[in-house]
């Protein structure tokens, strides 16, 4: 059901624009007519934020009013009225649609059954990979094959896993300090690829989930199929102490499984990217800052990436609030169908090309909510030393980690446009606790550091802004 405060009209060329009252006059004297002392002006924003910042209210909105938002969902469409109201709310008066067209995927039920042996059947907690084949809501059995390395794999004879549910326990590498790094490495293997262990004749892949918690909470994954594959089979995943429970089992004896799902793609439909900018005053040439606005279908996304939708919003807000007179224009946008295909991020780049939209920067957030710590810098030499120098500024706010080149998913397409692209860092380290998880919940934010994210952020704004 559509809320009555949505009334942005639509255009024929496919996006919305917002209609808003002219805002009163700031009283404050613009930042254009004073020189500037950015120590002094990055307190300013500080200071705003961390007193009347509305980041961490919006998020309790966003993911206990709204609640998961997945791709196809009416969750998806409700979070799309409260980010335009949002937006609206605050004094922006462009705000815009991009219709992209996302994949329908239905979970359904879903179920995991093992037994050891002659012994009993015993249910083991698991969920669909995103975007998986099911079993046409049929029981499909059969016995558990641990898999443990691509060496392993490899070696295995031709038929050896025929008709067998193939189990893989890779966990997450505890050695790897930066935890980003560790579940890359360990989402790219072979192992987890349900095409390439459908291609050893197995019917059913079953993984550990990539999590740094040592709990029993399935954290969801995306599951790829490759253009040729001939059998598209069932993939799922389980937590670790279930996974450990498993792999022990497995080296004493027998195990068989019985695998339960009603998965099933359901074609296609469209999900908006919401698009919210304000205008340059010198040129229009784009300072883009963008995050995700959907979610898994099971979770809140307060980290991924509930965190980072509300903390676009407050940069604009917060530019509003000071009378910040912004030379290039700032624009948000938040991302459609991140968790299971990234068709928002193609429409926009896609856009961009088309229209040759000049790119000051796109920035993104999307790693949690957690205390900032640096800016990953994906740009010419240049840029990045020129970014090194301001590096005093963000001292104070305990941001210090420049070195970092990595650029999130939404954000990365844009480099094939030569656009320099920056991610926000933050402590990596309780991130993947919680990721594509039932725990990834609103009370596992801190506010605090939510609104210092914020802060960040909007100071790396105003730096470009007043400097590129």
């Amino acid at each position: 059901m559509k809320k009555a405060f949505i009334i942005i009209p639509l255009f024929l060329s496919g996006f919305l624009f917002s209609q808003k009252k002219p805002l009163k006059k700031s009283s404050k004297k613009p930042y254009s007519s004073v020189k500037f002392n950015y120590h002094d002006e990055f307190k300013k924003i500080s200071d705003e934020i961390m007193t009347n910042g509305t980041a961490y209210d919006n998020l309790g909105e966003l993911t206990k009013g709204v609640g998961p938002r997945f791709s196809g969902t009416p969750g998806y469409a409700r979070a799309v009225e409260w980010a335009e109201k949002k937006l609206k709310d605050i004094g922006i008066e462009m705000i815009w649609r991009q219709e992209a067209k996302v994949p329908m995927w239905i979970r359904g039920k879903e179920s995991l059954q093992i037994k050891a042996g002659n012994g009993d059947w015993r249910n083991i907690r698991m969920l669909s990979f995103g975007n998986s084949e099911g079993t046409g809501g049929r029981d499909l059995t059969g016995e558990i094959v641990l898999i443990s390395s691509t060496a392993e794999l490899n070696a295995l004879s031709i038929g050896k896993l025929k008709d067998k549910i193939v189990f893989v326990n890779l966990p997450m590498d505890p050695t790897v300090i930066n935890t980003s790094d560790a579940y890359l490495a360990a989402a790219k293997s072979k192992l987890i690829s349900a095409s390439v262990i459908a291609k050893t004749g197995a019917k059913a892949l079953i993984i550990r989930s990539l999590t740094t918690a040592f709990d029993d909470t399935p954290h969801a994954k995306m599951v790829y199929y490759e253009p040729d594959d001939k059998t598209r089979i069932p993939a799922l995943t389980i937590g670790v102490r279930s996974a450990d429970e498993l792999e022990k089992l497995l080296k004493k004896q027998k195990v068989t499984g019985k695998i339960n799902m009603s998965a099933e793609p359901k074609g296609e439909t469209t999900n908006p990217n919401i698009i919210a900018e304000i205008p340059g005053k010198k040129d229009s040439k784009v300072i883009m800052i963008g995050a995700q606005l959907d979610s898994w279908d099971f979770a809140e996304g307060a980290h991924d990436d509930g965190s980072g939708v509300v903390q676009c919003i407050e940069i604009l807000r917060t530019l509003k609030a000071l009378g910040i007179q912004n030379n290039h224009t700032i624009r948000v946008v938040l991302f459609a169908n991140s968790e299971n295909g990234g068709q928002g991020h193609d429409l926009y780049t896609a856009y961009v090309k088309k229209k040759e939209e000049k790119h000051v920067i796109a920035l993104g957030t999307d790693a949690g909510g957690y205390s900032p710590r640096g800016f990953s810098l994906d740009m010419p030499p240049q840029r990045r030393r020129q970014i090194f120098e301001w590096k005093n500024y963000f001292l104070p706010y305990g941001v210090y980690d420049f070195d970092q080149t990595n650029a999130i998913q939404d954000i990365s397409p844009l480099k094939q446009l030569d656009i320099p692209l920056a991610e926000l860092v933050v402590d990596p380290q309780r991130y993947f606790d919680y990721h594509h998880s039932t725990e990834d919940s609103f009370d596992k934010v801190n506010k605090r550091e939510l609104l210092l994210g914020a802060t960040v952020l909007t100071q790396m704004v105003l730096m470009i802004d007043k400097n590129w």
